[in-house]
C-alpha cells in the first residue's frame, strides 16, 4: 500500500489502536487508479479472508462508490479494539500491505455505535 492517509489527521489509526474499548467498527476508504481495480479486489479478498480467521472478528462488507471512480468503503466489526489491534499488528497481515497497488491510498478509522433515543441502540 503506497499510503495510509488518516480520515481524521488529528487522531490517526495509530492513536486509536491504544484505546481499550469494544466492540468497534473499522471504516476504511480506499482510492486507487482505475487500472489497479482488479488487483485491489483480489488483494482485499485475501486480506479479508485472513482477518476472518482472527479472534474477535465478527464481520466485514465491501462497498464500491457509484460512478466511474474506483473508490471503495470497507467496514469490519470487531468484538474489541484489542482484537482488531492484534489482527492489524500481526506481522503476517502487515506483510500483506505491500501487495496492494502502488496507487492505493487507505483511510482507516475506528468507530463505536452510538445510542440515539428512538432511532439507534448501542
Amino acid at each position: 500500500m503506497s499510503l495510509l492517509r488518516p480520515l481524521d489527521p488529528s487522531f490517526p489509526i495509530e492513536r486509536q489502536l491504544g484505546i481499550e474499548t469494544g466492540p468497534v467498527v473499522l471504516v476504511n476508504i480506499f482510492t486507487f487508479d482505475k487500472a489497479d481495480e482488479p488487483g485491489f479486489l483480489k488483494i482485499w479478498q485475501d486480506d479479508a479472508a485472513f482477518m476472518k480467521r482472527q479472534p474477535g472478528f465478527i464481520s466485514t462488507q465491501l462497498h464500491r462508490a457509484l460512478g466511474e471512480s474506483p473508490t471503495y468503503l470497507n467496514y469490519a466489526v470487531w468484538e474489541s479494539n484489542a482484537a482488531f489491534r492484534a489482527a492489524f499488528s500481526n506481522p503476517d497481515f502487515q506483510a500483506k500491505l505491500s501487495a496492494y497497488p502502488s496507487s492505493a491510498v487507505a483511510s482507516p478509522h475506528l468507530f463505536q455505535k452510538v445510542a440515539v433515543p428512538d432511532i439507534c441502540v448501542a
